[in-house]
């Protein structure tokens, strides 16, 4: 694997260099946060070990940038900063696994080659399409048959998730979770009603349905059968 290893104190660098080199890896160090940022965006490495404490940039703000601009490369805090709440803030900033330095070299290998094994996260698709219908999630439009559609917020959202599960049928009760962030059952029409509106705007001016009814279940969307 191409392993960067983001690490400010020499010795400490240079051992996690040589060992995992000698593992049959291809590890790279670099002592700078900002440098590591621009390496790691632009090159694709396997793993990155990364020490919170460095210079120009900390490793906490190094992976959020990472993560914010859509690296996903797994990577493992190496650090001496050890308390609950420093792991607990490590891996909501984005990281894959904590190591507490003093360490032991051969459970940071164990723990790089699990990140290794871990198959490569898929980017979430921005571009969702049934039939002649296209959801722009980039762009938020809505087209079908080349026409465009204009929707309400709510009813973006609806259409986002109900085409996400294209061909399976999505509960009201998923709806109002998913949609509404509804946890209980406003006993209202409101799933009904927001239905309505959008089956009026992407199937009422076309000739074949896409939105469908599953009666006392849901509601699907698929291509005509």
């Amino acid at each position: 694997m191409r392993i960067l290893i983001i690490e400010d104190d020499r010795r400490t660098s240079e051992y996690v260099v040589k060992g995992l080199s000698e593992a049959g890896h291809l590890a790279e160090a670099l002592a700078d946060g900002r440098d590591a940022l621009v390496h790691a965006t632009h090159t694709p490495y396997d793993v990155l070990v990364v020490d919170r404490m460095l210079p120009g940039l900390d490793g906490l703000s190094l992976v959020r940038a990472l993560r914010a601009a859509g690296v996903q490369t797994p990577a493992i805090f190496l650090t001496s900063i050890g308390g609950v709440n420093d792991r607990v803030d490590g891996l909501e900033a984005g990281g894959d696994d904590y190591l507490v330095k003093p360490f032991a070299f051969s459970e940071l290998l164990a723990r790089v080659n699990a990140l290794g094994r871990r198959p490569a996260v898929q980017a979430e698709k921005t571009l969702l399409r049934v039939a002649d219908l296209e959801l722009d999630l980039a762009r938020r439009t809505v087209r079908r048959a080349g026409q465009k559609i204009e929707l309400q917020p709510r009813e973006f959202t609806l259409l986002e998730v109900l085409m996400r599960n294209e061909g399976r049928v999505v509960t009201r009760t998923m709806l109002l979770e998913r949609v509404w962030d509804f946890h209980f059952d406003p006993k209202t029409s409101v799933v009904e009603t927001h239905i309505s509106r959008l089956r009026s705007k992407i199937d009422k001016p076309f000739e074949v349905p896409l939105l469908h009814t599953v009666r006392s279940t849901g509601y699907s969307i698929h291509a005509p059968l």
